[in-house]
């Protein structure tokens, strides 16, 4: 099973006005998430823009467990729990320096034809580089379970 792993820093500029990392913050921690994983599949936005596609979200959950605060490490995980024809569900997991869940979450997103701005579906090349980081939220999660995504 392959997830896609990175590290972050809590910064001054993430924290909101109660002291912790601000809500919008991991919306752009999914971003980096979702970047990283389009590069793992050797599919980089700008490659695929040059081929007349995108990426759009179309939803994103997110559940708070625990708070992070300035100057701690985070480190992050996602992977895919649906892959469709157009569309994929990728999951996300940010735990503190402790290694406890500090928020997990989901994101729906699919690929656009940029002419047509109608779904685009991945070719059957296209859709076995993103395979390998398929997996079952049970399969990925163990015992902890997400927020189900529809």
């Amino acid at each position: 099973m392959q997830k896609i792993t990175f590290e972050l820093e809590v910064y001054s500029f993430h924290i909101d006005f109660i002291g912790h990392v601000n809500n919008i913050v991991y919306i752009q921690w999914m971003e980096i998430g979702r970047t990283k994983l389009l590069e793992a599949v050797e599919m980089p936005t700008h490659k695929i823009f040059q081929q007349g596609f995108a990426p759009v979200l179309v939803q994103t959950n997110i559940t708070y467990k625990l708070p992070l605060y300035l100057g701690e490490r985070v480190q992050a995980e996602m992977w895919i729990s649906e892959l469709k024809n157009a569309s994929a569900i990728m999951q996300f997991c940010f735990y503190n320096e402790q290694k406890i869940l500090a928020a997990e979450g989901w994101q729906k997103g699919l690929f656009l034809d940029k002419e047509t701005m109608r779904p685009r579906r991945l070719s059957p090349e296209e859709r076995s580089l993103f395979l390998p980081y398929v997996h079952s939220k049970v399969d990925a999660q163990g015992a902890n379970s997400l927020v189900s995504a529809p």
